[in-house]
């Protein structure tokens, strides 16, 4: 399965979408939709975007960023497609790309939610969401919303 172009869009509009490096949340180096950084790419100075090696210190264009988003979406849609063993419709498949992108595949292998999904609980993932809303130990009002966010997507 891949993410819809609604998920995607709705993925740009909470992650945001920047053709300049920018610091994360984080404060981790930061550009397009998400995409972190690597050491290597830092060093470089060049991000590989379907096969072609692109500067990206004067910023992408909005096609590059675009491209640069379907090709880090798909090792998220493949942990979802490969740790999730139960049926899902588009809208949740999407949430849960989206839920993956924002923690982290191994947070997401690892989750009690990927758990409760997994025996059929579909019920219990709008709460188990409500769980991934902390930063420093405390909630952060940026991700209650983009839980809330996805939420409504799962439940779409």
């Amino acid at each position: 399965m891949k993410i819809s172009e609604q998920g995607k869009q709705l993925l740009a509009d909470w992650e945001g979408f920047k053709t300049q490096v920018y610091q994360d949340a984080a404060d981790l180096p930061t550009i397009g939709v998400g995409h972190l950084l690597t050491k290597q790419e830092l060093t470089t100075e060049k991000l590989l975007i379907e096969g072609q090696a692109i500067d990206y210190r004067n910023g992408l264009s909005k096609a590059q960023v675009i491209d640069l988003l379907a090709q880090d979406l798909e090792r998220f849609e493949k942990a979802v497609t490969d740790k999730v063993t139960v049926e899902l419709n588009q809208h949740q498949f999407d949430a849960m790309v989206a839920f993956c992108f924002n923690v982290g595949i191994g947070a997401f292998q690892s989750s009690t939610l990927l758990k409760e999904l997994n025996q059929g609980n579909y019920d219990a993932i709008p709460s188990q969401l409500k769980r991934w809303v902390n930063a420093g130990g405390k909630p952060v009002a940026g991700l209650v919303n983009r839980r809330n966010n996805e939420i409504d997507l799962w439940n779409a």
